[in-house]
């Protein structure tokens, strides 16, 4: 029930605000499960991506979101989304393990490689966990890029802006390797990324974005 409240209350609004252009909505399965792996360039695509698209996803976020505004922790509660505590020195693999829950259930599990939102708009080297848990659970990967969300609301702004947004999604990607290879989770996430950016268009760094912030 918050979930048809959540969604009736946001997307009427996302659409007069910021006009959604949304390209390979047919390669979201009807049924079953699938990770849905994307670029991050703002706050903003957890709350985009989860209301346009026709099944629920579970994605997770930082607590902060849970306990700061009301209307942002009602909203992210409404659309499946689920804390995590990330000082936690385990959060990484909690969140992994959450997510093979929500595979195992036949539902859609949505993440960000790059593990942070973009520093600059570029898209950044992905993190494993993408591919740990494909190779883990045999769920496809759906490639997806968030267009224009760093407009709307870039970091360090509260406000959201006027401008277009768009969601583009590709084919199911499916990967055969061993989970506890180093080797084959590299090559897994490594091949992810480069679907994210033909899908983006953005300029690839093969660098972890957490690592720029922290030396800027």
């Amino acid at each position: 029930m918050l979930y048809r409240t959540a969604k009736i209350v946001s997307v009427p609004m996302m659409h007069l605000l910021w006009r959604p252009r949304i390209e390979g909505r047919e390669h979201v399965p009807a049924h079953g499960p699938a990770i849905l792996a994307s670029n991050h360039l703002s706050v903003l695509d957890s709350f985009v991506l989860p209301a346009l698209l026709p099944r629920p996803v579970r994605f997770v976020a930082k607590n902060e979101y849970f306990t700061g505004n009301r209307l942002t922790a009602l909203w992210m509660r409404g659309m499946g989304t689920m804390p995590i505590d990330r000082e936690n020195a385990s959060a990484a693999q909690a969140m992994l393990d959450t997510a093979v829950d929500v595979l195992k259930s036949g539902e859609l599990f949505g993440i960000y490689p790059e593990g942070t939102r973009s520093p600059d708009g570029r898209l950044y080297r992905g993190k494993i966990g993408v591919a740990w848990l494909t190779l883990t659970t045999g769920a496809p990967v759906i490639p997806v890029a968030m267009l224009g969300t760093e407009k709307v609301l870039p970091p360090g702004r509260s406000v959201p802006r006027l401008h277009r947004i768009g969601i583009r999604l590709g084919a199911p990607m499916t990967f055969t390797g061993d989970a506890a290879s180093a080797r084959d989770r590299r090559d897994v996430t490594d091949r992810v990324m480069e679907a994210i950016r033909g899908l983006s268009g953005q300029d690839y760094v093969p660098k972890y974005a957490a690592s720029v912030k922290g030396a800027a």
